[in-house]
C-alpha cells in the first residue's frame, strides 16, 4: 500500500463510523468545498484543501512518502524515543494516534461533532452548540502556544512517513462500545462495568492498574439511557453540559477520561460515569484500523502503551 491509500483508508473508516452518521459527514465536507469556493482568490491560498475531502482536521499526513509501507511502527504517542525505535526497526511508516504537527493545532475544530452526537441523545443543538463553543475556545488557546511541529521535524532525518489518526479512530472505538452496549440492552450499572471487562484491551488495562472505574454513581443504580459522549470529539467538552445531559434523559455516561471538574458536574446532575480508559480505549480504535493493514500484508508494530488485539484470523 502507499501513504496515500492507508490515508484514505483511515478517513473513510472514520466517516463510516461517525457517531453522526456518514450522510451527514458527508454534507459537511460539501459545506466546506462550497465554502472554499466562495472565498477571494488571495485566501484561498492559506485553505486547507482537506478539509474539502477529510472531515477531521487532527488526523492527517505529516510527512508524506512515496516509498511503499511494509512495515508500521504504530502508537498512542510519538515522541523522540518512538524515533528512535522506528530507525532501528527501519520501518517505512510512523502511525501517531494523538495529534501532531498541524493535526495537533487545529485540535479544537474536531469538537464540533460533539455537539451533534448529544443531539442525537436528545439535547438540543443550540444548548449543545452555546456551551461548547466556550470550551472550543479554551482547547483552541491551550494548544496554540505548543511547539506542534517538534516531533514532526525531528522525524524527517529518518526518511520516513508520519500520520495521525486521532478522531477517525476514536470514531472507531466509539461505534464499537455503542454497538456492543445497545444489543446488550444493560439495566444496571454494575452489568456494563462487567462487560466493559470482557474486552481484551480493557482486560489488559486491567493488569497494570489502568482498568474501567466508575468515576461516580454507584454499581446498583439504574443505567437510564446510556450516552457515549465522551469518547470522539478531539478532548473533553464543556463541563456544563451534564444538567442538560440529566435533563435529557441520560443516566450513564462512558468516557475515556474525565477531568476532576467534569466529574463533580456530572456527580451533581446525578449522572453514572464510567471511565472505560484512555489508552485502552485509543487502543481499541487504533487496533480496528490497524487490523485493515495487517490483512493486507502490512507488518505492524506496536508502541508507545497501544495494546494490540487483532480481531481477525490471517488465512
Amino acid at each position: 500500500m502507499t501513504l496515500k491509500q492507508i490515508y484514505d483508508l483511515a478517513v473513510k473508516m472514520g466517516m463510516k463510523a461517525d457517531l453522526r452518521g456518514e450522510v451527514r459527514v458527508k454534507k459537511l465536507l460539501l459545506r466546506a468545498k462550497e465554502k472554499y469556493q466562495k472565498l477571494e482568490e488571495k485566501k484561498k491560498k492559506d485553505f486547507d484543501l482537506e478539509k474539502i475531502v477529510n472531515p477531521y482536521s487532527d488526523s492527517r499526513i505529516l510527512i508524506e512518502t512515496q516509498k511503499p509501507i511494509k512495515k508500521v511502527l504504530a502508537g498512542i504517542d510519538i515522541a523522540g524515543a518512538e524515533l528512535f525505535l522506528a530507525d532501528r526497526l527501519d520501518v517505512d511508516l510512523i502511525i501517531s494516534h494523538h495529534p501532531l504537527g498541524k493535526a495537533l493545532a487545529s485540535l479544537d475544530e474536531v469538537m464540533h461533532l460533539q455537539a451533534e452526537v448529544l443531539e442525537g441523545y436528545g439535547v438540543p443543538i443550540n444548548i449543545a452548540e452555546g456551551l461548547l463553543q466556550v470550551r472550543i475556545s479554551e482547547v483552541s488557546r491551550s494548544v496554540s502556544p505548543a511547539n506542534h511541529n517538534r516531533i514532526v521535524d525531528d522525524a524527517r532525518y529518518l526518511d520516513v512517513g508520519l500520520m495521525s489518526t486521532h478522531t477517525v479512530c476514536d470514531n472507531l472505538v466509539a461505534t464499537f462500545l455503542k454497538w456492543e452496549i445497545e444489543k446488550r440492552k444493560f439495566e444496571y450499572v454494575g452489568e456494563v462495568m462487567d462487560f466493559l471487562k470482557t474486552i481484551p484491551e480493557y482486560q489488559e488495562a486491567i493488569k497494570i492498574n489502568a482498568g474501567p472505574r466508575l468515576f461516580s454513581g454507584n454499581e446498583e443504580n439504574r443505567c437510564g439511557k446510556i450516552a457515549l459522549t465522551e469518547i470522539t470529539g478531539g478532548t473533553e467538552g464543556s463541563p456544563k453540559i451534564y444538567e442538560k445531559m440529566a435533563q435529557a434523559g441520560i443516566g450513564t455516561i462512558i468516557a475515556m477520561h474525565l477531568s476532576e471538574k467534569h466529574k463533580e458536574e456530572a456527580e451533581a446532575a446525578h449522572i453514572n460515569t464510567i471511565i472505560a480508559g484512555h489508552i485502552s480505549s485509543d487502543s481499541i480504535g487504533m487496533n480496528l484500523f490497524l487490523d485493515e493493514l495487517e490483512k493486507k500484508g502490512i507488518k505492524v508494530y506496536p508502541c508507545s502503551g497501544l495494546i494490540r488485539v487483532k480481531r481477525f484470523k490471517k488465512k
